[in-house]
């Protein structure tokens, strides 16, 4: 199955489409880029596979969904150093490098849908972290990730399976 996900009104509303419906998203707060930094809060532009679904199991059941799927615990967390041999990979708290907690108090990654973005290989430098996950309440931008409110990708990915692809399509800035 093919998700797009195209920018609206920049910097960061977005629309993503999938022959199962059509959301509105929120994008990065650096818009999108085809020339992907870490840092930048930009959404990269790209073709990423959905590798896999993680989530906080005291706050919901395991999404309903085709692909892989593991739930997080408190000392998870995803390393965003380029210079760490772990970069853009996850990795358990404590951690002596820079790293995103997994485990927030916030709902925004009550749901993560891992991206294939820089992954294979990492690219240190290139972005960590790019991920589909809950869009705030107040749709804030996110620091260059793709949301949504928890319903709406709950409902995505009732469709999603091994081979899903979400693409960020669109001018680059």
């Amino acid at each position: 199955m093919e998700i797009t996900v195209r920018l609206e009104d920049p910097p960061s509303d977005g629309r993503l489409d999938w022959p199962g419906g059509s959301f509105r998203c929120v994008l990065g707060r650096g818009g999108i880029r085809s020339d992907k930094r870490e840092g930048d809060g930009a959404t990269p532009v790209g073709r990423f596979a959905l590798r896999r679904v993680l989530w906080r199991p005291d706050r919901l059941e395991r999404p309903g969904t085709g692909l892989p799927a593991s739930p997080i615990a408190p000392d998870d967390g995803w390393c965003d150093d380029p210079a760490d041999p772990a970069y853009n990979r996850p990795v358990k708290r404590p951690y002596a490098a820079s790293h995103e907690e997994l485990w927030r108090d916030d709902h925004v990654y009550d749901v993560i849908v891992v991206m294939g973005h820089n992954d294979d290989p990492v690219v240190p430098g290139l972005g960590s972290a790019v991920f589909m996950h809950v869009a705030r309440p107040d749709r804030a931008p996110t620091a260059g990730c793709v949301a949504l409110p928890l319903p709406d990708l709950l409902r995505l990915l009732k469709d999603c399976a091994p081979g899903t692809a979400l693409t960020v399509a669109g001018p680059a800035e």
